[in-house]
C-alpha cells in the first residue's frame, strides 16, 4: 500500500488484489475527511479497512470488466456511496450504475476535483481519471504499452486515446494503474515513438508492448 500526496489530496494505492493482480485507489481530501474509490476488485475489503474512518461519498469505475467490481456488494453495501461509471459501458447490469458520468465531468470529493477523461479503446467507456497532478489510468494505459485490446480498429482506438487525451498531459504526471506498477507520461511518450517508428501488421491487437 502506499500513498502519494499533492497538498491536502492524498491517493492511496492497494494492491495487487484478487486473482488478476488489481489496483484499487482511495482518493482523499484531508481536510475533510471525504474520499472516494476507485474500482472495486475482488480482495476489496482491504480498501475498506484502508478507507476506514473516511467518509467515502463515491465510488468511481474505471471501466465495467469484471475483475474491476468483482466485490461491488461488499464495498457497496460497506458504503452506501455512488457508483459512478461511463454510460457508454455496457458490460456490467445497468442497474448497479447509479449515475453515468461523461469525459470532462468533475467529481468533487471535499475541497480536491477529479477530472473524468474518456478513453475509449480497451472497453467503449474506459475512463482515465486525473486527481491533483495524478492520472488514475485504469487499464487504459501502462508501463511499456496499452492496455489488452479485442481488435485492430479497438486498439487504434486506445492509441488514439492515449496520444490525444494522456500524452497532451504535462510529462512528469505519475499515471497509476489499473494492474501492476506505475509509470510516468514522459516515459509512455518515449515507449510510444518507439512503437511509432517501426511497422505493423494490419491485424495487430491483444497484448501489445511499445517496444516488443
Amino acid at each position: 500500500m502506499d500513498t502519494y500526496r499533492d497538498g491536502d489530496l492524498a491517493i492511496t494505492k492497494i494492491g495487487p488484489l484478487g486473482p488478476y493482480d488489481n489496483n484499487a485507489y482511495i482518493i482523499a481530501d484531508s481536510s475533510s475527511g471525504q474520499a472516494l474509490i476507485v474500482d472495486m476488485p475482488a480482495g476489496s475489503r482491504s480498501v475498506l479497512e484502508a478507507v476506514h474512518g473516511l467518509h467515502v461519498t463515491n465510488i468511481l469505475l474505471t471501466h465495467t470488466h469484471p475483475d474491476h467490481w468483482a466485490d461491488y456488494d461488499l464495498v457497496k453495501s460497506a458504503t452506501g456511496a455512488t457508483v459512478l461509471c461511463h454510460s457508454a459501458e455496457r458490460i456490467m447490469p445497468a442497474d448497479k450504475i447509479d449515475h453515468p458520468i461523461a469525459d470532462g465531468d468533475e467529481i468533487t470529493v471535499g475541497n480536491v476535483s477529479v477530472h473524468a477523461i474518456h478513453t475509449p479503446g480497451h472497453t467503449p467507456g474506459s475512463t482515465c481519471f486525473l486527481a491533483g497532478r495524478f492520472l488514475l489510468s485504469g487499464d487504459t494505459l501502462f508501463p511499456g504499452g496499452p492496455g489488452r485490446t479485442q481488435t485492430p480498429q479497438d486498439l487504434q482506438q486506445t492509441i488514439a486515446s492515449i496520444i490525444e487525451r494522456l500524452h497532451t498531459l504535462p510529462d512528469d504526471t505519475p499515471v497509476l494503474t489499473g494492474h501492476g506498477g506505475n509509470t510516468t507520461i514522459s516515459q509512455s511518450k518515449r515507449e510510444y515513438a518507439a512503437f511509432a517508428s517501426r511497422p505493423h501488421p494490419a491485424d495487430l491487437c491483444g497484448d501489445v508492448t511499445w517496444e516488443g
